[in-house]
């Protein structure tokens, strides 16, 4: 697969050793996540429309790629292509690039942590991270906002979207097999302040209460880089 438009990709930097729980867990649950994990045609109208106008509106400005962080075995990134973007995933898990490999080859998807994605400065038109940052201690976003400012291009845009609240877990359990990640859910306004201070101003959210299969509630974030 050839290398997107205006980028660039470089070998990733060695993984942190605290990512290692993570990308391990996600490595045993890979096939079972693809099975159960809905994909966004199976989504609710709200995140679908959410997913619908960051697409229009990182089109519209026609900065660069998009990144889809965090991207497991590649449903969302299609879905985006679909709506005229071009699109690679970056995931920390093997198992999970592997199956996004095999089932969008047409695709570009990559094994890096999103902390150290390996791109250059400033190019990349979107970056998407749907569910894809509650595995990173509170302590630790910072680190990772910081890398979201800076592959982005000015006026770049990011769409945040994940569960919301104040809980910290560390399931034993996840898909139908051992996993040993942990679960940081923040309060919506922290996670917006932390974009803030990290260079990425929120101009637009939406908060959705638990209903039907929806247990928790999930917010989304829409951050535009100076």
């Amino acid at each position: 697969m050839e290398d997107l438009p205006g980028l660039r990709y470089r070998a990733p930097v060695p993984e942190p050793s605290s990512l290692t729980a993570v990308r391990d867990s996600y490595d045993t649950v890979a096939a079972a996540y693809a099975e159960r994990v809905p994909k966004p045609s199976e989504l609710d109208p709200i995140p679908r429309g959410m997913l619908a106008a960051f697409a229009e509106t990182v089109r519209r400005s026609g900065l660069g790629p998009v990144a889809d962080l965090g991207c497991g075995p590649g449903q969302v990134a299609p879905h985006l292509a679909d709506l005229g973007l071009p699109v690679f995933g970056v995931d920390l898990s093997a198992g999970m690039v592997g199956l996004a490999r095999r089932a969008y080859p047409h695709l570009r998807f990559v094994q890096s942590s999103m902390t150290a994605l390996g791109v250059g400065d400033g190019v990349l038109g979107g970056i998407l991270a749907w569910y894809s940052t509650h595995h990173t201690p509170p302590a630790e976003l910072p680190l990772l906002f910081a890398e979201f400012h800076r592959t982005l291009a000015p006026g770049g845009h990011l769409l945040w979207g994940c569960h919301v609240g104040d809980e910290h877990r560390r399931p034993t359990q996840g898909y139908g097999h051992p996993v040993s990640y942990e679960w940081h859910l923040l309060p919506v306004e922290r996670v917006a302040e932390l974009l803030g201070q990290a260079g990425l101003m929120v101009v637009a959210r939406l908060v959705q209460e638990p209903e039907g299969r929806l247990t928790r509630p999930h917010a989304c974030l829409v951050a535009r880089k100076a």
